[in-house]
């Protein structure tokens, strides 16, 4: 007797805290995040603390009608098959209403397919791979940071203009590297006809070899060279190209390098003049910036890097597609996703119906040395929708139906 009133006692407690846990479910909205937050934390942590801000804000302003967001987030450790488990095990077990993040294209691209398959909205924060919204787009998969192709249109602008005819590239060997350099050269050759294309270099990505990889750019003659290395590699690198005159009376241009998580390392061995991408915090005045730097200085005394945007606007735009869905359910979400208007730190975007990309646009500017550190010169915003191709254009791009 004993024995069955203590398991009608224990079972009527579980009852009771499952009916909890329910009742609190009800009153939040959890979101699934993963990131390479172990494999590169420069710019991983920074996108955390932006995606913190965020949430936190959201939250306080009432959630979504009157639901807190939660986030459970996941280290993918920059592998592939562990951010396809995280994503799975965030579904499965954690019910989460969508997933957001990745960094690496690579891993974007798993995680797209997964969403793709399991039917499960994603929010691709940072992977710029054109692939995620063109040749393997789908319907569940929206991606907020400008694209290689909006980031080489932009540089390709400023490129055109160089005398240089003889172009040498260097990138790292994987999606990334690959996509980014494929359309900057097809971009820069339209402009350029008379451009030829001398030497390219595709180190592993971390692991460079920068004194062979000068070696050979040096030995190819290039008038200008396409950088598209980053992080430990573009240190490596700019040591060596400095030591052995690569950059001298050498034009260069590069992805990202604008970018305070890959241009502070350099400090004064930054090379002056650069035509790169990137986020000059420092020099930004508008209302919009403003308020976010504010925010976020206050909250974690240190200032923004570009992953701080990156997680900050990603969350934003979430926010934006629930409030506009008026629901969890996926297609729901997919259908508020198209056309939806999010307010960031670098102004208004869009996510276009046709391809699912952002209209985020990126600063462009040059390398100089301010005060022993490395900054971006002459930086003017580059507003993302003049930078994509036409909706029948992207048409040709997309997977249809």
């Amino acid at each position: 007797m004993r024995t069955s009133l203590r398991k009608s006692v224990a079972f009527a407690a579980l009852a009771m805290v499952a009916a909890t846990g329910a009742a609190r479910a009800q009153g939040e909205i959890k979101i699934g995040e993963i990131n390479s937050y172990s494999a590169l934390p420069a710019f991983t942590e920074p996108y955390r603390k932006g995606w913190q801000l965020a949430v936190e804000e959201i939250n306080a302003a009432g959630g979504i009608d009157g639901k807190k967001l939660v986030v459970i987030s996941k280290d993918d450790a920059g592998k592939p098959a562990e951010a396809v488990t995280a994503a799975n095990e965030l579904v499965s077990r954690e019910g989460v209403a969508l997933i957001a993040g990745t960094f690496f294209s690579h891993i974007g691209l798993a995680v797209a397919d997964f969403a793709k398959q399991k039917q499960v909205f994603f929010m691709a924060a940072e992977p710029l791979t054109d692939a995620i919204t063109w040749s393997k787009g789908n319907d569940y998969t929206f991606r907020l940071r400008p694209s290689n192709y909006m980031q080489a249109a932009m540089l390709a602008e400023e490129a055109a203009k160089l005398p240089a005819k003889r172009w040498a590239t260097v990138a790292p060997n994987y999606e990334y590297g690959q996509s980014a350099v494929a359309v900057f050269k097809e971009l820069l050759s339209k402009a350029r006809p008379d451009i030829e294309w001398v030497d390219e270099q595709w180190p592993p990505q971390g692991k460079i070899d920068a004194g062979a990889v000068t070696q050979a750019l040096l030995a190819s003659k290039p008038e200008a060279i396409l950088n598209v290395t980053f992080g430990a590699d573009l240190v490596k690198l700019v040591r060596e190209g400095n030591t052995r005159g690569l950059f001298k009376d050498r034009a260069v241009v590069s992805f990202l390098t604008g970018e305070p998580e890959y241009l502070d390392p350099l400090k004064d061995e930054t090379p002056k003049g650069w035509i790169v991408t990137g986020y000059p915090w420092y020099d930004i005045k508008t209302p919009e910036h403003d308020a976010f730097l504010k925010a976020y200085q206050a909250k974690f005394n240190d200032y923004p890097r570009l992953g701080s945007i990156v997680g900050y606007g990603t969350m934003k735009a979430i926010a934006a597609v629930l409030a506009k869905a008026g629901s969890t359910e996926t297609d729901k979400l997919v259908a508020a996703a198209k056309g939806v208007e999010v307010d960031t730190p670098f102004g208004k975007i869009v996510f276009r119906a046709t391809d699912h990309q952002s209209t985020l646009g990126a600063y462009v500017g040059k390398t100089d040395v301010r005060d022993g550190k490395g900054v971006m010169v002459d930086s003017v915003y580059r507003d993302g929708a003049n930078y994509l191709p036409s909706e029948e254009e992207v048409k040709q791009l997309r997977p249809q139906g």
